[in-house]
This record gives structure tokens, C-alpha cells and sequence, in this order.
């Protein structure tokens, strides 16, 4: 990923104990005693951000030329939105790039967040095996189809973590006025506890369905005989925002650097980036800086 940092959360969890091993406070730096350039001497900042933007190869992609216009290192913690957005909340990041608007707009309501931006979108997708054996192929309501899985009780793999994914899913199954993790967890429903590409990867092992974004699958190679059966639907819209974590509530937070994170990525050259970043000719986000989605 060039210069920029790639961290999953054990790695962060490792890092946070380092911390408290030499008297830092676990929940973040000392105020005004934030780390501010790498070992290069280059300036960073850190991006809590779920795991669909570094699965995707977004990050990898859009990184070299942010660090190129601006001298700023990116180092990555990709998390679900729900592990992002409580890093934030603890000032262990100085921005962030989620999707769960809802989430989002509450984290900034409750003073977590500086601000909150529109950046790009997609969608989610139901797949699922070949073979269709609850026969989902040509339902174009998600909410129906996630009922008819539970009907036939097919497998289906949840994310299970919180994740904007994860509650993108919950809404489907509250649409259908189901609760499948308190009646059939363990049963048909299985709960990953994990990212989307290792709940992909369960999905595959056991010929299950699964909700999933659209980049992500459009970058993952172990598909098996796994397709995209349900889509189109206006529930699986999937936004994503750029944060600027507050520093009225944690003061090391880099602001003014994550600011020009946040401008980059909304202007005219990030917004260009994303439009060209594609697989097999598919582009896997929409750029949305100016809301119009």
C-alpha cells in the first residue's frame, strides 16, 4: 500500500497495550502529545475505515496519490463501521470513512465527530449458490427475500459484527419482521463474527447466502459457484462518509492533516480517483461528494 500503514484491529489492540506498558492512557495519546510523522519523518494520520475500502484495493489505489499531493502518510486500522466509529469516539483516530449514514450522523450529533461528508456509494447484494435453493433468483424486493430464506430455512452467513454491512442486513430482517439471530442462530443462521471477506469465505464453504457490498465482491476471487441472485433493491443503497474526528473532544487529534484527507477525497482529484477505480472494467464505487445520492 506504498507508504500508507495497513493495521487490522489485533494489531491495534496490540499497539493500544504497548501504550498502557509505558503509561499511556489506553483510550489514546496524552492530549497534545500526538505522534506526528512516521519513521521517514513524513507526517500521518490515522484512518479507522471498515473493511469494504481495503478489501476492494480502494485504499491501495487512491492512497499514493493523496501521499504524493500532500507529503502525508495514511495508516490504515480497517475495522467494521461499529469498531471504526468507537476508535473515533476514543480519539484513536484522526479520521474516519464509514457506511452506516445513521451511525454516522449520530456520531457527529453527539460531538464525536467534527463533521461528516459524502464520498462515494454502491450497493449491497444478496448472493448466493448456483443452484438457488430457495429460489431467490428474480425477487426484487431484499426484504421479501431475506423472508423467504427464512422460510425455507436456507443457510444463510451473517457478518455478526457490527459492521455496516452487518446492520445494513439487520434492517432487511426488520423489514421482514424477523429476529433470525434470536430464533434460529447456530440453526440456518450463522454468525461470522468476522469481516466480509472471511464471511464470504464460510459463505462459500458451506453454499449459504449472504448479503455482501458490491465491491467487495466484485474483488473477491473465491466466489465458488456463488452469484449474485438479489439486487436493485432502494434498501441496498450502501453510502459512504468521510468523518473528521472532533478535537474539541480529543485535542492530539491531527485535525488540519485529516482535513486535508477529507478535502482530498471530496475534491475534484479523489473524487476522479474513485470514478476510475474499477475490476474487470466495474467500477465498485460511485463518487458522491456533492449528495445528489
Amino acid at each position: 500500500m506504498g507508504r500508507s500503514r495497513a493495521l487490522n484491529f489485533a494489531a491495534w489492540a496490540r499497539v493500544a497495550l504497548v501504550c498502557v506498558g509505558v503509561g499511556l492512557p489506553a483510550g489514546g495519546l496524552v492530549a497534545g502529545e500526538s505522534i506526528k510523522t512516521d519513521e521517514s519523518g513524513a507526517a500521518t494520520i490515522v484512518l479507522a475505515t471498515t473493511t469494504s475500502t481495503e478489501n476492494s484495493g480502494l485504499l491501495e489505489y487512491l492512497f499514493p496519490e493523496f501521499e504524493g499531493a500532500t507529503g502525508i502518510v495514511v495508516r490504515v486500522v480497517s475495522v467494521g463501521t461499529g469498531q471504526a466509529l468507537r476508535i473515533g469516539r476514543d480519539g484513536d483516530a484522526d479520521v474516519l470513512l464509514v457506511h452506516d449514514r445513521r451511525a454516522e450522523e449520530q456520531f457527529v450529533l453527539n460531538g464525536y465527530g467534527s463533521e461528516r461528508r459524502d464520498v462515494m456509494y454502491n450497493d449491497f447484494v444478496v448472493v448466493g449458490p448456483a443452484g438457488d435453493p430457495a429460489a431467490l433468483r428474480g425477487i426484487q424486493n431484499a426484504a421479501a427475500a431475506v423472508a423467504t430464506i427464512a422460510q425455507q430455512s436456507a443457510p444463510f452467513v451473517s457478518r455478526g459484527d457490527d459492521s455496516g454491512t452487518h446492520k445494513a442486513e439487520r434492517r432487511l430482517w426488520a423489514a421482514a419482521a424477523l429476529e433470525p439471530w434470536e430464533t434460529a442462530s447456530g440453526d440456518w443462521y450463522i454468525e461470522a463474527g468476522a469481516g466480509m471477506g472471511q464471511t464470504l469465505n464460510v459463505a462459500v464453504g458451506m453454499g449459504a447466502y449472504v448479503l455482501v457490498d458490491r465491491g467487495t465482491w466484485l474483488s473477491f476471487r473465491n466466489k465458488g459457484d456463488l452469484e449474485i441472485l438479489v439486487e436493485g433493491d432502494a434498501r441496498l443503497f450502501n453510502p459512504y462518509g468521510v468523518i473528521l474526528v472532533n478535537p474539541a473532544r480529543h485535542a492530539h487529534v491531527k485535525a488540519d492533516a485529516a482535513r486535508q484527507f477529507a478535502d482530498w477525497i471530496t475534491g475534484k482529484s479523489g473524487q476522479a480517483m474513485i470514478s476510475s477505480f474499477r475490476v474487470a472494467g466495474e467500477p465498485l464505487f460511485i463518487p458522491n461528494a456533492d449528495g445528489k445520492h
